[in-house]
């Protein structure tokens, strides 16, 4: 095998292709390319053999944050405004549906980032644990479903700022 052989000459896979094609529609939508250009790069991502070919598709865009790389002024490990939305929904959406909702977002949106995937991940643990208890007590253990709500609503004001919640004495069986 070559050494010298540069990783810009290497072959790109769909998985490689789809970040690209997300930036371009954030381009879109922010009115950075209009709808010709933004058709032409897209057709231009689909066609790209090698990673170099499909640098040049968004290299004059700001980039987004993959694998490390940052937005210029971002802070590393600071979830995006969309990623708090998500988390906060996944706290929020725990009072209706239980731990339903949360790990529908968590295998979801947790894929895509961390923070939504660790956020959702303490709203099922912590309302299966709700459900144990009130299972073993049989039905009395339901009354804490009333401070659940208080600790979902704070959980999910955490999330809206980007800091993390941990519901306190809860078992963790999601990992």
């Amino acid at each position: 095998m070559d050494s010298s052989y540069a990783a810009g000459h290497l072959r790109v896979s769909d998985a490689e292709r789809e970040p690209v094609l997300e930036r371009l529609q954030e381009a879109y939508a922010e009115g950075r390319i209009d709808h010709d250009e933004f058709d032409m790069r897209v057709h231009l991502a689909m066609t790209a053999k090698t990673r170099d070919d499909l640098g040049t598709v968004t290299r004059d865009l700001v980039p987004v944050q993959q694998r490390g790389a940052l937005l210029p002024g971002a802070v590393p490990g600071q979830p995006t405004g969309e990623d708090r939305m998500l988390a906060a929904a996944a706290h929020a959406v725990a009072v209706p549906t239980l731990f339903v909702g949360p790990l529908v977002l968590m295998l979801l949106s947790g894929k895509r980032s961390e923070y939504v995937r660790t956020q959702a991940k303490e709203a099922v643990n912590f309302q299966v644990t709700l459900l144990l208890v009130t299972i073993v007590t049989f039905g009395v253990g339901g009354l804490l479903y009333a401070v659940a709500w208080i600790f979902a609503a704070i959980a999910a004001v955490y999330a809206l700022t980007g800091q993390s919640f941990r519901y306190p004495w809860i078992l963790r069986l999601v990992r």
